[in-house]
């Protein structure tokens, strides 16, 4: 018998004047699950994050976070989900130091655990060596880690990431996907959107992508894989064969999925 689902949606719809930006979406992700939510440019990824994250309110629909609804929760979700939104949302004239300990006292930490868990997030995040820094003066790599930090000051069951590793370094993407790493180990749900696959690939065990508001396909990367190599068996994204036994990688299933191919029939003319 299944678990109940850590996050669901019933005809999740979000309409923009005559525009329907997200129409209709049924997702379901299970506890425990690093769960990847991709889509092109335009197509309803960051909207739909707005929604279940309290940020946007749905046109039509129904979004349950751990078993709560959360139109009806706002509150009581908002105390148990971390999120890393699109734009950050951080305070510029803090420094960091000041900035965590105010998310933990907003997250309901006292001082004393608020205090304790920046000074530990800020040496993790090493963002510790300058701590009169204003978070305005941080480079953006190092605004990406303390919202972050600010994100899973209070251990959220749920913690969801907007483009997370957008404009972060090597060495601090590492940091990163150790931590989130960590955070499934111990039982957390992450709803993770990006566009670089390669990083979904690795990360996350199940996927859904989102085309033109409506989602596509939903399920592990083998259910996704099978289902793909069904629909279109022995050829690439871009036309060619697949070779015998070789795997098709998360770009493909995508390319595949939303329709979308490599232009090779064109060229710029100045560029030689």
């Amino acid at each position: 018998m299944d678990s109940a689902p850590t996050i669901s949606t019933l005809a999740l719809t979000r309409r923009f004047g005559e525009l329907v930006a997200v129409d209709g979406i049924n997702l379901r992700v299970a506890p425990g699950q690093f769960f990847g939510f991709l889509g092109p440019n335009g197509a309803g990824k960051s909207t739909t994050i707005k929604m279940l994250t309290g940020l946007l309110a749905p046109s039509a629909g129904r979004i349950e976070i751990l078993g709560l609804d959360l139109q009806k929760n706002p509150v009581e979700v908002k105390r148990q989900i971390g999120v890393v939104p699109e734009g950050m949302a951080l305070f510029g004239r803090l420094t960091g130091s000041e900035f965590l300990n105010f998310a933990g006292r907003m997250y309901g930490l006292d001082r004393i655990t608020a205090a304790k868990r920046t000074a530990e997030l800020l040496d993790f995040m090493q963002l510790a060596d300058q701590p009169k820094k204003l978070v305005t003066d941080y480079s953006h790599g190092m605004q990406k880690k303390l919202a972050m930090a600010a994100a899973v000051i209070h251990g959220p069951k749920v913690l969801f990431l907007d483009e997370p590793f957008e404009g972060v370094d090597a060495i601090a993407a590492g940091t990163l996907k150790s931590m989130l790493q960590g955070m499934i180990a111990r039982g957390a749900t992450i709803f993770l959107t990006s566009h670089v696959l390669e990083i979904v690939e690795r990360l996350c065990s199940h996927v859904a992508i989102i085309h033109q508001g409506r989602l596509v396909a939903q399920g592990s990367l083998e259910e996704l894989r099978a289902g793909v190599e069904a629909q279109t068996p022995n050829a690439s994204a871009d036309g060619a064969a697949s070779a015998p036994g070789e795997k098709l990688t998360l770009e493909q299933i995508f390319l595949r999925t939303v329709g979308g191919e490599r232009r090779t029939d064109q060229e710029l003319s100045w560029l030689g």
